[in-house]
């Protein structure tokens, strides 16, 4: 399976994740206040029921949450969470696909290329900078310069997730 870059507007994604974020800890509130007070009211007052009222509020803010990730409007939320899936993934093979760049393996290359490409895009989305990271930096700047010697595009458009299985985990 292939992943692949999209482009999104930073703008957009941050405006949508906040309103996204807000009207799903106001329904979780909500709802586990709903439950909280009906199962005290059923049963009596107790301390195990109000918990209960907020983790049957979570189950049910989870599941409207489930629901709702496949409309139009969540696609920049969706992708993002992809995109750090992905990230998170290939960050268990970091030192494999190091070897493997210093072994001029294209597809390390290749993965490795994704993965900063993967966490530049992510920080820009998030209105973040990478410049704290000195030796990212300067990775990056190797892998940059080491694809221009092969004569490869600068940016890759995304992976393979089939080729991590080439590389030993951790």
């Amino acid at each position: 399976m292939k992943f692949r870059f999209e482009s999104h507007e930073p703008e957009v994604y941050r405006r949508k994740a906040r309103l996204i974020s807000v009207a799903m800890a106001a329904q979780l509130i909500v709802l586990g206040m709903l439950f909280a007070q009906l199962l005290t009211r059923t049963f009596g007052s107790s301390l195990w029921l109000n918990a209960l009222g907020v983790l049957l509020g979570l189950v049910a803010t989870s599941l409207v949450f489930a629901a709702l990730r496949e409309r139009p409007w969540m696609q920049e939320m969706r992708y993002v969470w992809q995109l750090k899936h992905h990230l998170s993934r290939v960050s268990g093979y970091l030192p494999a696909l190091r070897r493997g760049v210093a072994e001029h393996n294209h597809v390390a290359l290749g993965i490795l290329s994704f993965y900063h490409q993967g966490m530049a895009q992510l920080a820009e989305l998030n209105g973040r900078t990478l410049d704290d990271d000195s030796e990212l930096i300067a990775e990056r700047q190797q892998l940059l310069e080491q694809r221009e010697r092969l004569g490869l595009p600068l940016e890759v458009d995304g992976y393979d997730t089939e080729d991590l299985a080439a590389f030993k985990r951790g």
